[in-house]
């Protein structure tokens, strides 16, 4: 996998997220949308120390195993992220 797949793959997934918590927000207008806008700073750090990781690689160790670990972690992070949200729907 590449830097260019990597940074489409973060803005992608995170700009999903986002949309489906406006999407609640549009649905579900009887919900406090201050946990959804908490949900939604949540997901735009998580994509900025994302891309700050992949933009700035330490150079001790294997860019491989550095992107790796993002695309782990951004897995992780947006799976956290859609189980807050899903509680939100209860």
């Amino acid at each position: 996998m590449n830097l260019r797949v990597i940074k489409k793959d973060i803005d992608f997934l995170v700009g999903d997220f986002v949309e489906d918590c406006v999407l609640f927000s549009l649905l579900h207008p009887e919900k406090d949308t201050t946990e959804v806008e908490k949900l939604i700073n949540g997901a735009n750090k998580l994509a900025n120390d994302l891309f700050d990781r992949v933009n700035h690689p330490d150079k001790t160790q294997k860019i491989k195993v550095q992107y790796k670990a993002v695309i782990a972690d951004m897995y992780k992070g947006l799976d956290e992220l859609c189980e807050k949200l899903s509680a939100l729907a209860k």
